[in-house]
């Protein structure tokens, strides 16, 4: 009887892992080479992806009918930049629109500059920049902006790591049809 019990909990188990790794949602696609580093200007690109960041794509976005593209006929820096042309989305933002992420080892305490440059052709977008760690992040004000430019715009915060918080987390998501660039993404240490 022992034996019949321990067999059942061993299939059990097994059966409850496959439901759980089958049901999970694949929140991004990304690839990593930790021998590029931030790739912020998206000039190293494998599998069709730019290494080291996070992307919602319409395989993980769960709705909406766009491209993110590996532009190299219009971009600020380097010979790339990254492209969204939104057809349809949700402007729900994080994992449901589409966009990208980065995150970066950091210390509590310490000031970063971020910046990036973009171009908008019909877009909402917003991005964001928190403090993360394994269990939670501290929400900080988002910029949210339908600013239509034909010409490349930069934009520059600054940021303090809040304490307890050991990653820096960039994020932006576009949020509406139209085309959208973002290049030469920058998170540099200011302190």
């Amino acid at each position: 009887m022992k034996k019949i019990k321990t067999k059942f909990n061993f299939l059990s188990t097994i059966l409850l892992t496959i439901f759980y790794l089958t049901s999970c949602t694949q929140m991004s696609e990304s690839v990593i080479n930790k021998n590029v580093g931030l790739n912020g200007s998206f000039e190293i690109v494998e599998k069709g992806l730019p290494v080291n960041w996070l992307f919602y794509t319409k395989s993980t976005t769960e709705s909406g009918d766009f491209d993110i593209i590996t532009d190299t006929a219009d971009f600020k820096e380097g010979k790339k930049c990254i492209k969204f042309q939104i057809r349809s989305c949700s402007d729900r933002g994080d994992r449901f629109s589409p966009g990208l992420a980065n995150e970066t080892e950091v210390k509590s305490g310490e000031t970063y500059k971020v910046s990036f440059w973009y171009k908008n052709s019909g877009c909402k977008f917003y991005y964001k920049i928190r403090g993360v760690n394994v269990k939670s992040g501290v929400d900080v004000p988002m910029l949210i902006s339908s600013e239509i430019t034909n010409d490349w715009k930069l934009i520059e915060t600054t940021y303090t790591i809040p304490v307890q918080m050991n990653r820096l987390r960039f994020e932006l998501n576009v949020l509406s049809p139209g085309s959208f660039w973002i290049d030469d993404v920058k998170i540099e240490k200011i302190n």
